[in-house]
């Protein structure tokens, strides 16, 4: 059935309003619930406007309550329509947005939804205590985002809480996943084997790893954080700690030292020559490559495999979700790749080339390929640079 819809704003005083029919896009989910459209709580009728060009149909508010009470409706129906995204101007204070936050979280088809803050006019000094206090999935510019950045963006958000077990996970545009050759048998055999045997020969190395690091610094042994492997799959990712404590908090003052071109509008990667977050026996343990043992826990798990593309953080993984970059996706996540032994440890990698090796080594990947990149991958283990 077509849904009749009429988003309505205030703005210096006109009432603005954009008609449009829009027929549900629905994304199983649990209680019966179907999502469709947006929520947009705020008043500035541009980015109201650009919102429904993206979605067709939504509802908008400038008061959180009345979206509270609007979810909560359609809640007690039990099989009515919820958003797909919720987005919100930077204008309440901290408290009440931190509140609707909470709200959210009590129950499964509302905290199922990506919350996005729009931080269009905040200054740098503002962006930062919306982030802390406010703790939005997402802060956007909506001002400077067109549609087709904004439709990447939340459905990449939605992926990634659907993977993290508030809700069922929707289907990928990638179906492959879910057919088995005998080929993947093979592998995944041989990945269970290997690693089973890599964690019981190497425990004696484990325990020594540990101590040194827990001697140089503060924190924990092992470095977790989520990764976003085959099909956008989303994962703890095991590695031993290298950097110094919360060294993720460093981000931001490191970025001009970023190694890929971080001012161009398409994927991001992160890396620094000489991270001086680094430690002393991280150094060691990263130049040596047994920074990396723990993954052996994840390919035991089958979150990794031991080859296939390196699992991105997630804030790099946002970035490539369009149709030319996703099939780098359709290859496992893997401890060694083709990228690691053509360019590991060199200065001179673009964004584009480690992105194609990526898709080509997803498009053409069979067991012969994962032996050769397994008898190539000793070579580079050793690396001089610091990276």
């Amino acid at each position: 059935m077509d849904v009749l819809l009429l988003p309505q704003t205030v703005e210096n005083g006109r009432r603005s309003s954009a008609r449009a029919t829009f027929r549900p896009y629905q994304v199983p989910q649990p209680d019966n619930f179907q999502y469709s459209g947006f929520c947009y709580i705020g008043r500035n009728a541009t980015h109201i406007e650009k919102l429904t060009g993206v979605y067709k149909r939504g509802y908008t508010s400038d008061r959180l309550e009345n979206v509270k009470a609007e979810l909560s409706r359609n809640l007690e129906r039990g099989n009515a329509l919820l958003p797909e995204v919720i987005l919100c101007e930077a204008r309440p204070d901290f408290a009440a947005i931190r509140n609707f936050r909470q709200f959210l979280h009590q129950h499964s088809a509302f905290n199922s939804i990506p919350f996005i803050l729009d931080g269009s006019g905040l200054t740098e000094k503002e962006l930062l205590l919306y982030k802390e206090h406010a703790r939005p999935d997402e802060i956007l510019f909506l001002e400077v985002c067109d549609g087709k950045e904004i439709k990447q963006k939340i459905q990449f958000l939605r992926k990634i809480k659907a993977g993290s077990g508030h809700t069922a996970t929707p289907q990928i545009e990638e179906n492959h996943t879910g057919n088995f050759s005998s080929g993947h048998v093979t592998k995944r055999i041989f990945d269970i084997l290997v690693s089973s045997i890599a964690l019981l020969v190497l425990s004696p190395l484990f325990l020594l790893i540990a101590v040194l690091i827990r001697l140089e610094s503060r924190g924990p042994v092992f470095y977790t954080s989520k990764r976003a492997g085959r099909g956008y799959k989303i994962f703890s990712f095991f590695k031993f700690r290298t950097m110094v404590h919360e060294a993720d908090k460093r981000i931001g003052e490191l970025a001009h030292l970023n190694q890929y071109d971080a001012g161009s509008k398409g994927p991001v990667f992160f890396k620094v020559s000489n991270d001086p977050r680094i430690t002393r026996v991280g150094s060691f343990l990263r130049n040596t490559s047994l920074d990396e043992l723990p993954q052996f826990i994840n390919v035991l798990l089958g979150d990794m495999s031991l080859v296939g593309n390196r699992p991105l953080p997630l804030y790099e993984a946002e970035t490539l979700t369009t149709d030319n970059y996703a099939a780098r996706f359709l290859a496992p996540a893997g401890i060694t790749g083709l990228w690691q032994i053509k360019k590991r440890g060199q200065k001179d990698m673009s964004v584009e080339e480690r992105i194609n090796m990526d898709i080509d080594y997803a498009t053409r990947c069979n067991f012969a390929t994962d032996f050769w990149i397994i008898a190539k991958t000793p070579s580079v283990l050793l690396q001089k640079e610091s990276v």
